[in-house]
């Protein structure tokens, strides 16, 4: 860093280095540039002492970035995003603040980068930034060796290798052996919330553990991501595999302590057996993969054999994939919308739009059949957008004073650009941004709460409406509502149907407790899946502002809620 003090100097003024890499900086500068990754260096108070030309290249800056303060580099967020840089500044500054180091993907010029920030002792940060594309081209190069650069575990092509002499032993002498294919659950989170860089550091901590539960004749691999594979050798029975597996779920899924980061995740386990579940390596992997799938579907953190009937499933779940993308592409969904009702003046105050998808064979297909499909295959987000697009291209044909509600998944929200996809949709259709409200879980909020908090806030600075869905089933509900102001809270409709009498019981008083806490704090609140008169009664007497639910309609489609609109406005 003592180098980096002459830059700084020459930086402010000094008439004797004109070029901010003069002077001794320049020897620096020339080491960062044979970096294989882009490097800068940064001082204590915040300014860029040192930048390398690939850093700049990455990043879209100048040479004049040297000297100036770190928060400009969020200017390759994107020029008038504002709401997207706060977001990049509240996921830096607590662990900079705190001299841990942190990690940060951005796009940048659109090529996804990732950021590493690490503290120097006693001399600023260095930060290390490299287009996701290219690392993964590194990492890839790096494991032609056989060995996972990153965890030193076998890669998959050394795995399968090892199958094939375990198969010739079977032939041989009749010695079984099984596969078992292990993925962890929830660590797409880490990735999203903490950065790559504690992604990969847990990764190594999990290889470690993998290890420990290994017998001296079995072996480990890792296939990449977060998917791993077992080779376990001398199966004479079953149980041994189970024994084996239950172990592997257990071990995988204790916390971790990763860089000041306390991580819960889990593991799920697929396990096939040869020769009945394969006669060779790729069958087995194959079928170990399809009881792996099997036991996410069954909750995750658990295990589940091979069996025959597995593949069916999978074959028809990917054609329901197939179907889903070239839906997506005929635009083959529609949007019903479900009026919700103001228990005080008994008038439908807006609707909440919900997605159908008509399929020409299948009829209509439930969304919680093709929701879960779309997010795990990477296209919930343009669905979401069609979904936004076209609420407020409907909504703006409405009575002024009507709302839409449109629930976000938690892809879209994390997503880059996602404010500036919301203000485009307003701005396209004309929407009074105040008659637009969008419905988050308070699952969203469970990771990177900072960050997410700041994305609330970029989003209700255009002037829209943020409701807390399904309220009370989630994980700590009182401390979202106390670190972001919503303006309403929907109940969920569990709350609702557990008391379908109107009586006193417990859901009635979680109902009670709520419309208080609403009214206390501003917010109003609406229950769902209001069915009955009686239901209608009881939520009216504990104090909910707004119903929603088959007593009040069905979700109808657009021109059926013109129609309604029409009647509630005749004298």
């Amino acid at each position: 860093m003592d180098s980096a003090i002459p830059q700084r100097q020459a930086r402010r003024g000094s008439p004797a280095s004109p070029h901010p890499e003069a002077g001794a900086g320049s020897v620096a500068a020339a080491f960062l540039d044979g970096m294989p990754e882009g490097l800068l260096l940064v001082e204590r108070d915040g300014r860029v002492a040192l930048c390398s030309s690939q850093a700049r290249r990455a990043l879209g800056l100048g040479p004049e970035v040297v000297g100036r303060p770190l928060r400009h580099l969020l200017a390759a967020l994107g020029r008038g995003r504002a709401g997207e840089r706060r977001v990049a500044l509240m996921r830096l500054r607590g662990p900079l603040r705190r001299g841990e180091p942190a990690s940060l993907d951005l796009t940048s010029g659109g090529v996804p980068l990732a950021l590493d920030v690490k503290p120097l002792a006693g001399a600023g940060w260095s930060v290390a930034v490299e287009a996701l594309a290219d690392r993964a081209a590194r990492l890839e190069g790096a494991a032609d060796g056989g060995r996972d650069p990153l965890t030193a575990l076998p890669t998959r092509a050394r795995f399968t290798a090892a199958l094939g002499e375990a198969g010739a032993r079977l032939e041989r002498s009749g010695r079984g052996f099984a596969v078992l294919a292990v993925d962890l659950d929830r660590f797409e989170q880490v990735n999203d919330t903490l950065g790559h860089r504690v992604g990969d550091a847990l990764l190594r901590k999990v290889a470690e553990r993998l290890a420990t539960a290994l017998g001296p004749a079995d072996a480990a691999a890792r296939f990449g991501g977060d998917a791993f594979a077992v080779l376990q050798d001398g199966v004479s029975r079953d149980e041994d595999a189970a024994v084996l597996a239950r172990r592997i779920v257990d071990l995988l899924g204790r916390a971790y302590m990763v860089e000041g980061h306390l991580i819960n995740i889990g593991a799920s386990v697929g396990v096939a057996l040869a020769p009945t579940d394969g006669a060779d390596a790729a069958a087995l992997i194959r079928n170990a993969d399809l009881a792996l799938r099997r036991a996410k579907l069954d909750g995750r953190g658990g295990f589940r054999f091979f069996e025959p009937e597995m593949d069916e499933r999978v074959q028809a779940r990917r054609r329901l994939e197939l179907d889903l993308r070239r839906a997506v592409a005929a635009q083959e969904f529609e949007l019903v919308y479900q009026p919700q009702m103001n228990l005080e003046t008994n008038r439908i105050v807006g609707c909440e739009a919900l997605i159908r998808w008509r399929h020409p064979e299948r009829g209509t297909v439930s969304p919680g059949d093709f929701i879960p499909l779309a997010e795990e295959v990477g296209l919930i987000v343009g669905i979401g957008e069609w979904v936004l697009r076209t609420a407020c291209r409907e909504a703006a044909r409405w009575p002024g004073d009507l709302t839409v509600a449109v629930n976000l998944s938690p892809a879209q929200f994390r997503g880059g650009g996602f404010v500036a996809t919301v203000a485009s949709a307003l701005e396209e259709s004309g929407l009074d941004p105040r008659r637009l409200e969008l419905e988050i879980t308070e699952g969203l909020l469970l990771h990177d709460s900072e960050a997410n908090v700041a994305t609330l806030h970029a989003l209700r600075g255009l002037g829209l409406r943020i409701a807390m869905d399904d309220f009370g089933t989630g994980y700590s509900s009182l401390s979202y509502l106390r670190s972001f102001p919503f303006d309403r809270i929907k109940i969920d409709r569990s709350f609702v149907s557990g008391d379908p009498s109107g009586g006193t019981g417990g859901a009635m008083a979680i109902v009670r407790a709520v419309a208080g806490l609403g009214a206390a704090l501003g917010m109003a609140t609406v229950a769902e899946g209001v069915e009955t008169p009686e239901q209608m009664d009881s939520i009216r007497r504990e104090g909910c502002t707004d119903v929603q639910g088959f007593l009040i309609s069905r979700p109808i489609s657009a021109a059926d809620i013109r129609r309604l609109f029409a009647e509630q406005a005749e004298p």
